[in-house]
């Protein structure tokens, strides 16, 4: 599903007199993982809906393979077939009584035939993980299993981008792993993932590349290079990762550290590798990796 291309040309957004995104330009890879980071209130929220439809710029566009969205109602329907949303609350998108309902809800209000709409609902509850869940009534599901509902419903409108706000946000150990494995899953049904955080650590190991919020301006690029820039990570009011700032002070490259084991590696004599070739690295909590 991530063959269409997504980007953002010089955005310009303002509430009131506070300017929030101020010529923002990003190219949203296509079938890899992208976090948005920087500081509370620095606009990623506002990013996300922007490049979803719900915010129209006052200046510059958004484009789906180089074009620009429509706005009226036909090209903002068109577009959320293309991109998909997924709020910080689920509460905020969760409102029929069970979880099937609330999954079809999407795929029914395209007109689509009743045999498709059932399909859809079962391969995003499959993806997700929550087979189980499809009767159960929403009030009775936990925060992550809400969560998940939520992405689910998403999933089920095909999307070639999914956009996730704070995924992560409000979950214990636990469900950060199954969120991570819910991410996992979108990726391997070839969804386009970008998820906003400002948890700097998370993102250098989870993402293939990450975007910087600074000042209404935004800076892409590989997650080692741009969170090891202590100028640029200061200026978004984020902190360098604990392991870029572990490699810096024992006088270590920083290039393929994203977690503690790679940094373990990077410590062992050359030839210790030669004896004992690395094992693939964990997460942040010890989680398996993509």
């Amino acid at each position: 599903m991530s063959h269409r291309r997504l980007s953002a040309d010089q955005l310009e957004v303002a509430f009131g007199h506070r300017r929030v995104l101020r010529g923002a330009t990003l190219e949203v890879p296509r079938g890899q993982r992208l976090a948005l980071l920087g500081a509370n209130g620095s606009g990623k929220t506002t990013l996300l809906r922007t490049l979803a439809g719900a915010v129209r710029p006052g200046a510059g566009c958004v484009l789906v393979d180089d074009r620009p969205v429509n706005y009226d109602r036909a090209g903002l329907r068109a577009h959320r077939q293309v991109v998909q949303l997924v709020a910080q609350n689920p509460d905020d998108q969760l409102f029929a009584a069970d979880v099937y309902r609330d999954v079809s809800f999407g795929p029914l209000n395209l007109g689509l035939p009743e045999a498709e709409v059932r399909k859809r609902v079962a391969d995003a509850l499959a993806v997700l993980s929550i087979e189980d869940l499809a009767e159960r009534p929403i009030h009775e599901l936990s925060y992550g299993q809400r969560k998940r509902v939520a992405i689910a419903g998403a999933l089920a409108m095909e999307p070639c981008v999914m956009l996730l706000d704070e995924p992560t946000a409000g979950l214990d150990p636990q469900g950060v792993d199954e969120m991570v494995t819910a991410l996992e899953s979108l990726l391997q049904a070839h969804t386009t993932v970008v998820i906003s955080t400002h948890e700097v650590d998370f993102a250098l190991w989870w993402a293939d590349s990450v975007a910087v919020l600074v000042d209404g301006t935004v800076r892409h690029g590989d997650p080692t290079a741009l969170l090891g820039d202590a100028e640029l990570v200061a200026a978004a009011r984020l902190r360098q990762p604990m392991v870029l700032q572990a490699a810096a002070r024992l006088g270590l490259a920083p290039g393929g550290i994203t977690d503690v084991a790679g940094l373990v590696r990077a410590l062992r004599p050359a030839q210790g590798d030669e004896v004992s070739p690395p094992r693939a690295p964990a997460g942040p909590a010890g989680r398996r990796v993509r």
